[in-house]
């Protein structure tokens, strides 16, 4: 067994009382294969990994290096596969494993030691897995050891965490790396590869690290000219892979290799013969879909820390070459660590995970943000997530469409939709007929696993399966308006093209900045009669501009989708009114009342010291009216005239003749009236309304007037001789006597 630099430290990491302490160890040192069985001494120990891959191969390592098989002393478990028995001291696994044990045995019998390796990646898991175990060593496992392990990790806030633990740094003799920085290029990634691979050809083996599957094969295809030129092993390794063929990738060959890597080999442990590194600087990083809230993977740039880690791989066993598919200023525009998921995730497994165990209050190296735990804590409740839904190795959701769908006869069809959801599959936008394709290895093997943990067979039909989709998925439901767009329950739209269903869940949604309006990738339709039990009645009222009416619309709705809506004539009352009386003060009092007779009203309840308020009086006639109809037909005139108005302000005055004539108001001017100088006769005196005399028109028979006077003797004792000889003249068939009484 050859020595590595951290063998020199293994002496004093087993003598160390101290029940927790940090190992900080360059990339190369060995720490991942040599401290895990240094220390299974003292009992079972746990080693937690970031991925897969670096579980099996850390596992198949350790195995070779004691002389067995992996599953014997040495084991591994990752989700879906437990390579282990009952002969197991030292097991690698990934960090949600963990979690998903501690549910089953919380005290972790059998086990004296948990190694938490590769810790500066931060993840959620890590971060969780961390706080459970302080809790149980401080609760009832005192005997219960922890150690944290890095290559970049600050190792100071970690151990002021585990109560100022001892931290233990192992230094590598650094052998000498080239570091090659590309100009920018707007050649595709694959081409950029290809270039940067023929560079180093002759250099040894090859790891280029690529955001994912897709960009392998490209580079893989673009690569196939020199590998036949150069004799060159072009290998993929990433985490669908099988065993096997990860296996192919990181075994010796008979020929130099091109390992195309997603960042599994960022922190596995050392693969031989890579003298010679390629870093596109991009990483497919774990990340939720803000739609579903299912994880999901982005492509972003990596970080300062991660490059370093990936140019180091060429340099751990001599000299090494990297070449960087982007500028040093990039490299220095990079952030120099990843931010903790634990700030930037979803949390709903988390909380969820947490409520089954009964923690409470952890006490955790970075506190979860609270806007986050609340939001997961408020989608759990609305979900009615149970705790025992968590030993589904699935998101909530998921979790709760799969328990849905057993309760209602269809296990099956269950366990499909969480694993082509969970596997992120693609193809139809349609989820019934997604289910039925085929699918990629990874899908089918969570459809297994989840299958097998389920268990039962499907009694229902496509009905069962929806509606299990819909108890996990409520706040998604959608209706077809037409042309494809979509109303959503949340608010706003989307659009769903060739869209043949009224209702729906949008599974999943892809939002598009540059179009405005979100694009709907995945979707299942639904019936309306679903959704009633969590509809609610909403009444409301609308104005008919067409019928000048106050309706009453009741609709019931889902959120804030309107699944179904009547509409009818309102019955008065106050909201209505209000309405109506917005509607009538738009169009004007005039509209309901002659508004020369309004002016009267208003000039004679002045002159009798009253205040008329039209408008008002509008308004408290709206409160038992919904249309302009009724308000025309009701008598707004007599609601306003106050009381004792004709004898103060009287609207009509009888002359000595017998005739009745008008009385006209008008505003800052007194009042006047106006008839046939003939209909005064015998009139003396000018006549008064509330003490004051009024001006009298008196007209020619042609109904023009031939004096307009307040004085209505003096007329007669001075001017009347004068109009009676024009009169006499121009009418002489009417009568005109000298003395008029």
């Amino acid at each position: 067994m050859i020595k590595l630099p951290i063998d020199d430290l293994l002496p004093r990491i087993v003598a160390e009382r101290s029940p927790n302490f940090v190992i900080e160890a360059a990339p190369g040192a060995g720490k991942t294969t040599r401290v895990p069985p240094a220390l299974m001494e003292r009992g079972g120990v746990l080693v937690l990994e970031p991925r897969r891959l670096a579980a099996r191969m850390a596992a198949k390592r350790v195995a070779q290096e004691m002389g067995e098989k992996v599953g014997e002393a040495v084991g591994y478990q990752v989700r879906f596969e437990d390579v282990s028995g009952p002969r197991t001291r030292v097991k690698f696994l990934t960090e949600g494993v963990l979690t998903r044990r501690l549910l089953s045995d919380p005290q972790l019998r059998g086990v004296s030691t948990v190694i938490l390796d590769e810790f500066h990646e931060r993840h959620l898991d890590s971060d969780l897995a961390l706080a459970l175990l302080l809790r149980l060593q401080k609760t009832t496992r005192p005997d219960l050891r922890m150690v944290v392990m890095s290559a970049t990790l600050d190792a100071a806030p970690v151990a002021r965490y585990l109560d100022g633990c001892p931290v233990f740094t192992q230094e590598v003799r650094a052998h000498s790396l080239d570091i090659e920085y590309t100009p920018h290029s707007a050649q595709p990634l694959e081409e950029q590869v290809a270039a940067a691979v023929e560079k180093l050809v002759g250099a040894g083996d090859i790891l280029v690290f690529l955001p994912g599957a897709a960009e392998i094969r490209r580079a893989a295809r673009a690569l196939e000219p020199l590998a036949k030129r150069a004799n060159l092993l072009v290998v993929p390794l990433h985490g669908d892979l099988s065993p096997a063929e990860q296996d192919r990738a990181v075994s010796p060959a008979d020929r130099p290799k091109v390992i195309l890597s997603t960042n599994v080999a960022e922190s596995s442990v050392t693969i031989e013969g890579v003298r010679a590194v390629v870093d596109s600087g991009l990483a497919r990083v774990a990340a939720d879909s803000p739609w579903t809230g299912l994880p999901s993977v982005e492509v972003k740039r990596i970080s300062q820390a991660s490059a370093k880690q990936r140019a180091g791989r060429a340099g751990r066993l001599g000299p090494g070459r990297a070449i960087r598919l982007y500028t040093e200023q990039e490299f220095h525009h990079h952030p120099a660590t990843d931010v903790p998921e634990i700030l930037r995730r979803e949390l709903s497994q988390l909380v969820l995970q947490l409520r089954a165990m009964g923690a409470h209050n952890l006490d955790w190296l970075d506190a979860p943000p609270a806007a986050a735990w609340d939001a997961a804590s408020a989608l759990l409740d609305k979900l009615a997530v149970t705790p025992e839904m968590s030993d589904l190795p699935l998101p909530p959701r998921l979790a709760k469409l799969v328990a849905e769908a057993k309760k209602r006869g269809v296990p099956e069809k269950g366990c499909a939709v969480a694993a082509v959801l969970s596997a992120g599959e693609r193809g139809s936008s349609d989820l019934l007929t997604l289910i039925e394709a085929n699918w990629q290895p990874q899908t089918q093997r969570v459809y297994d696993q989840l299958k097998r943990q389920v268990g039962g067979r499907d009694r229902g039909g496509d009905p069962a399966l929806l509606q299990s989709l819909l108890a996990a998925f409520p706040d998604r439901v959608a209706r077809h308006r037409r042309d494809g767009e979509l109303l959503l329950s949340g608010g706003g739209s989307a659009k769903f093209p060739n869209c043949r269903w009224e209702f729906l869940v949008a599974v999943d949604i892809e939002e598009r900045r540059e179009h405005g309006v979100p694009l709907v990738r995945l979707a299942a339709p639904i019936e309306p009669e679903w959704l009633l039990d969590r509809t609610t009645e909403r009444v409301r009222f609308e104005w008919n501009r067409s019928a000048e009416r106050v309706e009453q619309v009741s609709a019931l709705v889902y959120d804030q989708l309107v699944i179904e809506e009547t509409r009818a004539p309102a019955a008065a009352c106050d909201e209505a009114g209000k309405l109506l009386a917005q509607k009538a003060a738009e169009v004007g009092i005039g509209r309901f009342v002659d508004p020369e007779a309004l002016a009267q009203l208003t000039s004679r309840a002045a002159l009798a010291g009253v205040l008329i308020d039209a408008e008002a009086a509008l308004a408290a006639l709206c409160v038992t009216a919904t249309s302009f109809k009724e308000l025309e037909a009701a008598d707004l005139l007599a609601m306003l005239r106050p009381a004792r108005l004709d004898h103060a302000a009287p609207a009509q005055l009888k002359l000595s003749g017998g005739r009745q004539v008008k009385v006209h108001y008008e505003p800052g001017k007194p009042p006047w009236i106006e008839s046939r100088l003939q209909d005064f006769f015998g009139m003396k005196e000018t006549p008064k309304i509330n003490g004051a005399p009024i001006v009298v028109h008196l007209l020619a028979p042609n109904q023009r007037p031939v004096q307009v006077t307040s004085d209505l003797a003096g007329f007669w004792e001075r001017l009347y001789p004068q109009v009676r000889k024009e009169l006499m003249r121009r009418y002489p068939r009417h009568k005109w006597p000298e003395k008029p009484e």
